[in-house]
């Protein structure tokens, strides 16, 4: 669990109207404590990507609850009852995407455990209040999967470029689609991250969670080959390279970097548009379509279930798109017409 943030704590306080409640029976005589309101602990907790969208879920609960003059922390969320998560839970079912409205009510179940592990809420309340299911929703993921053919372009218009971000590039494209590595997680790789002998990468992922991933003959060769102009210096595999094409060695490169350095080789490669989570969508169609069991590929992705994998699994589309062959529609036009 992380320690206190209170520097974090003051700013998002700083930032925010403490208006009075207009509900008497969530409202707060006085703002609490930073460390001792629950919003407060809760969102200190998060990192720091994590911090601002979780604040404004729970000034939108807030308001949900009091009204619009209302934020998280001028709420008494220790009086926070099943009736108000439910009616909650409602308001975000009707109006957001089945994610959306889950991350906002787990920011409301964190910011109730807050208030029980701070004395403020007895265990029967908390587990009351924070008991509300899901949003269940079936949606399209969104974005595309990229073609071999599209893949091999990519590499190409890296190898054809003789300058150190062609192999760099290269490396991150090959270790993105061969690995099926988040952005973030290429970002965070060291050199001491990487088995030569196994090729294998230990790899950093969210929640402080590491996976192994092992890389296949064409990604070992294309990142040895941006190894040997990088050099055996420890610090990040993937390091900023600047305008006169030298190494910055103290610089390493940033998850936009990659988005940047995807969108200027797709236009080099006459690749169609797309995102650098394509990548980790293809890695994971591409097994399923190969007959991997799915548990092993969600293990690989990094996934911390399987339903999350299967959402990108193609073979139910492709099922449908056969069997919907079977159906004959009798229009006949006369081509004269």
């Amino acid at each position: 669990m992380r320690d206190f943030n209170l520097d974090a704590l003051a700013l998002l306080a700083s930032e925010t109207s403490f208006s009075s409640p207009s509900n008497l029976e969530l409202s707060v005589s006085e703002v609490l404590p930073l460390d001792q309101n629950p919003a407060a602990v809760y969102l200190a907790r998060l990192t720091k990507n994590g911090r601002r969208p979780q604040k404004n879920a729970l000034d939108m609960i807030a308001r949900i609850l009091v009204g619009e003059d209302a934020n998280c922390f001028s709420i008494d969320w220790s009086q926070v009852r099943y009736q108000h998560t439910a009616a909650v839970r409602s308001y975000l079912m009707d109006r957001y995407a089945p994610a959306t409205a889950n991350r906002m009510l787990s920011a409301l179940r964190g910011t109730l455990e807050q208030a029980w592990l701070l004395g403020q809420m007895s265990a029967e309340n908390y587990m009351r209040a924070s008991h509300v299911k899901a949003v269940i929703g079936e949606t399209l993921p969104a974005g595309r999967a990229l073609s071999k053919d599209e893949i091999a372009a990519l590499l190409q218009d890296c190898i054809n470029d003789p300058r150190p971000i062609g192999a760099r590039d290269a490396a991150v494209i090959a270790i993105l689609y061969s690995g099926g590595l988040r952005r973030a997680e290429v970002t965070k790789l060291e050199l001491s991250d990487y088995n030569q002998e196994e090729s294998m990468l230990k790899v950093h992922g969210k929640r402080s969670k590491e996976r192994t991933v092992y890389l296949v003959e064409g990604a070992i060769a294309a990142l040895q080959a941006w190894l040997k102009i990088r050099g055996d210096e420890s610090g990040p595999i993937f390091v900023t390279v600047n305008k006169g094409n030298n190494l910055v060695m103290a610089k390493p490169l940033k998850p936009q970097g990659i988005y940047y350095i995807l969108k200027r080789r797709a236009k080099r490669a006459g690749v169609k548009s797309f995102t650098p989570h394509d990548f980790r969508r293809t890695f994971v169609g591409d097994l399923l379509d190969a007959g991997v069991d799915i548990a092993i590929v969600a293990k690989m992705a990094g996934h911390a279930s399987v339903n999350t994998t299967a959402r990108y699994d193609r073979r139910p589309e492709r099922a449908k798109q056969e069997a919907a062959k079977v159906l004959k529609v009798p229009y006949l036009k006369n081509a004269a017409d």
